[in-house]
C-alpha cells in the first residue's frame, strides 16, 4: 500500500504529524512543498498540508488538490485549500493559541465518531473567511468561524485545529478516519 504523504510547509508541527502517523502503524513520509505535483501522483494514496507561517511558503502544495486524491488540511493546510479553490482567509479578531471549544455542525467522513463538541488546541493567527463554493462547513468555535469544512465531492477536508498535539481530545480518531478515507 502506498504512503500518506505530509507535506512540509515549514510549521511547527509537521514533524509531529508525521510522527503521529507512524506511532498509528499508518506508513507515512515527509515530502516539500515543492515537490512537483506529478511526483505526488505517483507515490502516495492520500496527502495532509501541514501547517505553516503564511501561504507565501507554501510553495506548490495547492496543486496538489488536483491530482484527484485524499487531502487533509490542517491549519495553513486549510488556508491553501479555502484560497486555492476561490475562498478567502483574513486575520482571526482574537487569533488562537491555546484549548479551543469546537462544535461540529455536521458530521461527514473525516469527523466520524466525535461527539457534538469536542476540546481541540489551535495555534493560528489566520482563518478561513469565505467557504469556498462546493465547501460545506463542518465546524466552527467562538474563536474561529471555519474550524473545519470539506468538499467531500473532491475528497478535500481542512481543519483549523491541530489533531498531532496531545491537547486535543482524541485528535488521532481523525488522522483514522483519514487513513480510512484513503484506502477506500
Amino acid at each position: 500500500m502506498l504512503p500518506l504523504y505530509v507535506v512540509n510547509n515549514h510549521g511547527q508541527f509537521n514533524h509531529l504529524i508525521l510522527r503521529t502517523l507512524r506511532d498509528m502503524d499508518i506508513e507515512a513520509t515527509m515530502i516539500s512543498n515543492e515537490t512537483p505535483p506529478a511526483e505526488v501522483a505517483r507515490g502516495c494514496r492520500g496527502i495532509v498540508l501541514g501547517g505553516g507561517p503564511t501561504l507565501e511558503r507554501a510553495g506548490v502544495a495547492s496543486a496538489y488538490l488536483d491530482l484527484g486524491l485524499p487531502v487533509l488540511g490542517i491549519c495553513l493546510g486549510l488556508h491553501i485549500m479555502a484560497t486555492a479553490r476561490g475562498g478567502a482567509i483574513r486575520r482571526g479578531a482574537s487569533g488562537g493559541f491555546g484549548a479551543v471549544e469546537v462544535e461540529i455542525f455536521e458530521q461527514n467522513p473525516l469527523l466520524r465518531g466525535y461527539p457534538d463538541r469536542m476540546q481541540v488546541w489551535a495555534s493560528h493567527a489566520d482563518e478561513v473567511s469565505v467557504v469556498p463554493e462546493g465547501f460545506v462547513r463542518l465546524a466552527g468555535s467562538s474563536i474561529c468561524g471555519v474550524e473545519a469544512m470539506a468538499s467531500p465531492d473532491e475528497h478535500l477536508y481542512g481543519i483549523q485545529w491541530h489533531p498531532e498535539v496531545s491537547h486535543t481530545v482524541n485528535g488521532r480518531l481523525l488522522f483514522e478516519n483519514f487513513d480510512g478515507i484513503c484506502s477506500e
